[in-house]
């Protein structure tokens, strides 16, 4: 196959034209087979930010689910005298690697350490040798204990890991943003959707009734059940649920009341098909862009719900690792700085993600957005 020489592509200006020419057919015929779905996902990749957001969060998260095999005061896997122990999966006494008393195995005593350490035994560690609640009683430096080769991020005013803390802080959090954002999906796409569709009486009762609702004073009645109800995630999950439906209710009721008198459902009513169906299979999947834009924001509003709450005391037990619990340690020991600095580091960082994740979302799901 013979090249043109520059004299030759001078002589026929017909060819950069026709070049050029295939080009964009090729390329129009390409996004002329793409589905609109596919072409959404290529506006989200286009936008950068956001789509690197979403690597990276997706990466924090997935580690954050195997927070057990990272960051523990139990070893992995354990070789002892010829036996293999798993203590991630079972207890054992202290007994079992020499030491005198039928007591759990404390995995970070001096002792049980050297007996690891001798000609054919050996542990395997996590990356952190500390959970959440793990006091080190063998530590060198009064608590709360600035950062040091034990503890990366320093300990709290109790000697707990702070890193250990951070991390199943994050993953609580996440976790609690995910459940309030489905429940919150499903109700509020079911409410808007009945109102939407009906109209009239239905509409009238539904939305008098989410005014009504959305004027109670959330914050004194989370303060309430506070003060009758021992705190707990599911029951923080539930109170706010009730309220956290509103906002999305509104949206897909505006979808639907744009969509029902359009062509296709009319269509779709003179084939006979029943208002389920039209509703589920027809309306809702073109009335999903207020949905999925608003799952990132509302992941957000969960977190620092969730956070706030803590902070104040009234959220999850004072056990539980999170993030609000941090900040509050980190106010109480100004002194100790590495507190309220890693807990205020991880809540914006992921708040910051999620923000770029949903503004990608909503330039990907605009249609006008072509290129």
């Amino acid at each position: 196959m013979s090249t043109l020489s520059p004299v030759n592509q001078a002589a026929n200006p017909h060819t950069d034209q026709a070049s050029l020419g295939s080009t964009t057919v090729v390329t129009v015929n390409k996004r002329q087979t793409q589905t609109p779905r596919q072409q959404a996902w290529q506006r989200f990749k286009r936008h950068r930010l956001g789509y690197y957001s979403l690597i990276i969060f997706s990466v924090l998260f997935g580690l954050s689910l195997f927070a057990e095999c990272l960051s523990n005061d139990r070893p992995l896997l354990i070789r002892y005298q010829g036996e293999w122990y798993f203590p991630l999966f079972k207890d054992y006494s202290e007994q079992t690697f020499g030491g005198d008393f039928p007591a759990p195995a404390d995995y970070l005593d001096p002792f049980i350490q050297r007996q690891f350490e001798q000609p054919g035994n050996w542990a395997l560690n996590p990356l952190n040798r500390y959970r959440y609640d793990t006091l080190n009683y063998f530590a060198s430096a009064p608590n709360p204990a600035a950062p040091s080769l034990d503890n990366w991020l320093g300990t709290d005013d109790r000697g707990r890991d702070i890193l250990a803390r951070a991390l199943y802080g994050f993953r609580l959090s996440v976790l609690f943003g995910l459940a309030l954002t489905v429940i919150g999906v499903l109700l509020g796409v079911l409410a808007g959707a009945i109102q939407g569709y009906f109209g009239g009486w239905v509409d009238l009762w539904i939305q008098r009734f989410s005014e009504i609702w959305g004027s109670l004073p959330e914050l004194y009645l989370l303060l309430i059940f506070a003060s009758i109800f021992q705190p707990s995630v599911l029951l923080l999950l539930l109170l706010l649920s009730l309220f956290g439906w509103l906002t999305l209710a509104d949206y897909v009721r505006a979808e639907f009341l744009r969509n029902r008198n359009l062509d296709y459902v009319r269509a779709a009513r003179a084939l006979g098909l029943s208002n389920r169906q039209i509703m589920w299979r027809h309306i809702l999947p073109n009335s999903l862009t207020p949905v999925v834009t608003f799952l990132p924001f509302r992941m957000s509003v969960a977190i620092t719900a969730l956070t706030s709450l803590d902070f104040l005391g009234l959220g999850v037990p004072p056990s539980t690792p999170s993030l609000g619990e941090l900040l509050a340690q980190g106010k109480d020991n100004l002194d100790a700085w590495w507190i309220g600095l890693t807990a205020f580091s991880v809540l914006f960082i992921t708040l910051l993600l999620l923000v770029f994740i949903g503004e990608a979302l909503r330039d990907a799901l605009d249609t006008r957005k072509q290129h």
